[in-house]
């Protein structure tokens, strides 16, 4: 019979397991106080910042009051109580890059590995005292600036928008942290982190400029949106840490080396094979080109390959369509929001001016009603997509797609809510070709998610580069052999048939 655990042994391994992430986390935060270069920009943004962006606010506001753009100043002030909040935080990115490859050039790291704990309570006790210190020094720092400002200016923020503010900043700043700590434990050296934490500076930056738009434009309900948003996408940076995260590579890797021939080799590797397949290879297999052998392969890619592929892909390709009836939704709720003026939208007039196919071409984000023109443009799209995921996750190959789908739903809507027949509408102008393009960019869109979620789950038995590869092949081939056939057929068709239907159906 199986031991059973009593509650009580698992409440002392939770304790145990504790009691580890504090104290790696109390020894990191022990060394970070001891280094005075850390400390003291810390305090100087904590204590002295929040003063000077107090002084601003008081003459901005004294210089707006003059002219009447009292609303100026009041967007401004949560504005820079959300830089006061920041500025201490993004030191939390200095440290968290440092957390395993400056102990690594240090040589301080081989005792750290050595103890007994397991990765997860290591990898936490990183996390925490990367973040514990700017954290407190940027709540401190708003603290400090909201003081200020009561007594200067006599102003207090609600306090739902002060509670946005702290939220944000503290899931920024695990945000910037899950990051760095991942590119602290896949490079070896500092330089090289330094150099990769571009991939985390220039996206809290844009996302810094689009939160103060959001300020601006006094939406202060859409901040808990992003704040979700960001609070995801710091789970999955931090599961990605945890799931890439192995000691033994840390300990075994000397030098960053980009080996192109190598990525060549193993993108060759896993397109030419059946998929599923989780070796590590040092070189790619010989495959012949000759007509034999290549009919051969391209017979086991249509009875197997895609096959399994669609069938192993199936929650991506249903994230997708969900995501799709979505986009729907949202651009049929936006018909009633945004009317447009009666007449825009007049079907009848189709068969006096005729489809003026120049007019579409001299539009310059438009393609050429063409095959070739159609084709290519939406070749472009699908791979643009694709190289979007790698960067995002896969959220902007998603998004790509919606964007399109969320017009169409709005147009079908305008059309019903002008007396037209939507159905009508979608039957003559999406149909046709949108039974061939639509299936395409789904499975385009689709493998290009599994290319964002390869980088945090990647395959068991691979490292993150090559489960990489390995999900860029089987997208290669979906894309080659399923996806290439169904837009040529859809371009066709939007070419040469759409516009008649579009006709006889408005102009008869």
């Amino acid at each position: 019979m199986a031991a059973k655990v009593s509650p009580g042994t698992n409440l002392s391994q939770g304790r145990s397991s504790l009691r580890m992430i504090w104290l790696i986390a109390r020894r990191e935060i022990r060394d970070i106080l001891r280094d005075w270069r850390i400390v003291t920009p810390i305090v100087v943004l904590t204590l002295i910042f929040p003063w000077l962006m107090n002084w601003t606010a008081q003459v901005a506001i004294d210089f707006v009051q003059r002219r009447d753009a009292t609303i100026i100043g009041e967007r401004l002030i949560p504005f820079l109580l959300m830089i006061v909040g920041f500025f201490p935080i993004s030191f939390s990115l200095v440290i968290a890059l440092e957390t395993f490859v400056g102990e690594k050039e240090r040589r301080s790291i081989e005792p750290l590995l050595s103890m007994p704990i397991t990765d997860l309570e290591l990898y936490l006790g990183k996390m925490i005292s990367s973040t514990a210190l700017p954290l407190l020094g940027s709540i401190l720092g708003i603290s400090v600036y909201l003081g200020g400002l009561y007594v200067s200016v006599d102003y207090a923020p609600p306090p739902d928008l002060v509670v946005q503010i702290f939220a944000l900043n503290i899931i920024t700043g695990l945000l910037m942290v899950a990051g760095a700590v991942v590119v602290s434990s896949q490079t070896t050296s500092v330089r090289a982190s330094n150099l990769l934490a571009s991939f985390i500076i220039v996206p809290m930056a844009l996302l810094i400029q689009g939160e103060s738009i959001v300020m601006f434009w006094g939406n202060y309900e859409a901040l808990w949106i992003v704040a979700v948003g960001l609070l995801v996408v710091t789970l999955i940076l931090v599961r990605m840490g945890v799931k890439t995260f192995n000691r033994e590579e840390i300990l075994g890797r000397e030098v960053d080396e980009l080996n192109v021939r190598r990525t060549g080799q193993l993108l060759r590797h896993f397109f030419v094979q059946p998929p599923g397949r989780a070796i590590r290879v040092t070189k790619a297999p010989d495959v012949s080109v000759a007509p034999l052998r290549l009919l051969h392969w391209l017979g086991r890619v249509y009875r197997y390959d895609l096959p399994y592929l669609l069938r192993d892909n199936w929650l991506p390709i249903v994230v997708v369509v969900l995501s799709l009836l979505m986009a729907v939704v949202l651009g049929g709720a936006l018909v009633d929001q945004y009317p447009l003026p009666p007449g825009v939208l007049s079907l009848e007039s189709i068969a006096d001016q005729e489809l003026d196919l120049q007019a579409f071409s001299d539009v310059s984000f438009l393609p050429s009603l063409t095959t070739t023109g159609i084709f290519g443009h939406n070749v472009r799209v699908l791979l643009l997509a694709a190289m979007l995921a790698v960067i995002s996750l896969g959220v902007l190959a998603i998004l790509l797609l919606m964007v399109p789908i969320a017009v169409v739903a709005f147009f079908a809507g305008q059309v019903a809510w002008q007396g037209y027949s939507a159905l009508a509408f979608l039957m003559a102008f999406v149909l046709p070709h949108g039974v061939f393009e639509i299936p395409a960019a789904i499975l385009a869109t689709a493998f290009a998610l599994r290319i964002g979620a390869s980088v945090t789950a990647p395959r068991e038995g691979l490292t993150v580069g090559e489960g990489m590869m390995s999900t860029m092949a089987d997208f290669l081939k979906v894309f080659v052999f399923v996806v290439l056939p169904l837009l040529l057929v859809a371009a066709f068709v939007e070419a040469n048939l759409t516009t008649k239907i579009v006709m006889w159906v408005y102009g008869g």
